[in-house]
């Protein structure tokens, strides 16, 4: 190997340094050159199991033969109309199928948009014309994007929210129910309670928005009691139930939509990441008469509902009911759960908590010895050691302890056993 091409990936870190805004952080130092299904090449060769996916957005894998058909039938007929000048029946045909799939009340209504700040945004844009009230709710640990109005809801200041600023009114948050963290159910609810009696009347409330599970606060589901009494305050108060799906859908929990774990169903779902297999497309599905609150012409966007999404995320649903994702999902996490019990409590590895979350939606904590409480220099440095050793991981969680495994649920299972024995060998206590 030339010394040229050795340092490609040196090359490119010391461009990007130079030529790419500092405040959009890159998890590793490698570029990726290629890749296919649950693999990934970098610019020097080098190959690597993906247990990243994108953040969640390859669940069909990189590059799926049905999703690379559709982009290529569509590319072959046009790229771009927008569908506000011009529409198309690919954004119709995804409609469709979204409204027929989601556990949503009654009829629905889909609306199409590219990022998934942009339909949690419109999401509560919905809300509020519907109710024609301003307050929303959120958790803290919630992740909803990086906009003005999402980052507001999001629940974590750094480093979403440090840098920029105050925060906008009418939206306020209750404590996310985490047992190992001492936080109840009840003690969610009381916070509710003295939210309605402090700041704002539940009259004045919109929208009440979560995550089926958590994404960057660590994986950890909403418990079903949680949701059932916020389904009871929402029926109770009218305030519309947001399930913020950008990162728990299209079969990651075992699901189409993690919303079906819950002992009700949401007024309004938000959608992204992993429908359109690798394109940007994301989505706001609702029942009709929330989704119709709104005058023709208050929502919309440029690239929303791009016909190359619709046709690959036609092909992603194709896929997931073909391939029978969703069961596999269930496979995946009983031999992700099942190795990483084995981690638990041995003293040659770096200690770790055991593992959770609901199908393939699977992540465990790196825990300090010391105090037994998160240890995120731990996860960070485990991550490191994985990267060097073949394998693609991705770390969350309030103090960035928690390492999430997002392998696609396409990965072949000899594939998904290679990385969990990187995973093993990078948490070695020698490998520090």
């Amino acid at each position: 190997m030339s010394h040229s091409y050795a340092s490609a990936n040196n090359a490119l870190q010391r461009r990007r340094g130079a030529a790419v805004s500092a405040g959009v952080a890159t998890a590793t130092t490698v570029f990726a050159d290629r890749a296919a299904n649950a693999e990934i090449w970098d610019v020097e060769g080098r190959r690597y199991i993906d247990f990243a996916g994108g953040i969640a957005v390859l669940n069909v894998g990189h590059r799926h033969p049905k999703v690379l058909a559709a982009v290529q039938h569509q590319l072959d007929r046009f790229t771009h109309t927008a569908f506000q000048v011009m529409a198309y029946e690919p954004y119709i045909a995804l409609a469709e199928r979204l409204n027929a799939l989601a556990p949503i009340e009654g009829d629905a209504k889909t609306l199409l948009f590219t990022t998934g700040a942009e339909a949690v945004e419109n999401a509560v844009k919905i809300a509020r014309a519907a109710t024609k009230r301003p307050g929303v709710i959120a958790f803290t640990g919630g992740f909803h994007g990086r906009t003005t109005l999402t980052m507001a809801l999001t629940g974590k200041v750094a480093p979403y929210k440090r840098a920029f600023g105050g925060g906008l009114p009418n939206v306020f948050h209750l404590p996310f129910p985490i047992a190992d963290r001492g936080v109840s159910v009840q003690d969610a609810l009381k916070a509710l309670d003295f939210l309605f009696a402090a700041d704002i009347d539940p009259s004045a409330v919109a929208a009440i928005i979560l995550e089926p599970v958590q994404g960057e606060g660590g994986f950890h589901p909403a418990p079903v009691e949680l949701v059932a009494a916020l389904r009871a305050v929402c029926d109770a108060h009218g305030i519309a139930l947001i399930a913020d799906e950008v990162q728990s859908g299209f079969g990651r929990t075992g699901k189409m939509f993690a919303a079906e774990h819950w002992p009700c169903k949401p007024d309004l779902i938000t959608v992204a990441k992993s429908l359109a297999g690798g394109f940007p497309l994301s989505g706001v599905i609702g029942g009709k008469d929330l989704m119709d609150a709104v005058e023709p012409g208050g929502l919309g966007g440029t690239y929303g509902g791009s016909p190359i999404a619709c046709a690959a995320a036609l092909a992603v649903l194709d896929a997931i009911e073909t391939e029978a994702l969703l069961p596999r999902a269930d496979e995946i996490g009983r031999r992700l759960r099942a190795r990483i019990e084995t981690f638990v409590g041995r003293n040659d590895l770096r200690p770790v908590a055991g593992p959770r979350g609901p199908g393939a939606m699977i992540a465990f904590d790196l825990v300090d010895p010391r105090t037994g409480g998160p240890d995120g220099a731990a996860a960070k440095a485990v991550a490191k050691r994985a990267l060097e050793n073949g394998l693609l991981l991705l770390t969350c969680g309030p103090s960035g302890e928690t390492v999430r495994l997002l392998a696609p649920l396409t990965i072949p299972f000899e594939q998904l056993d290679e990385g969990l024995d990187i995973l093993e060998a990078s948490l070695r206590a020698d490998a520090a």
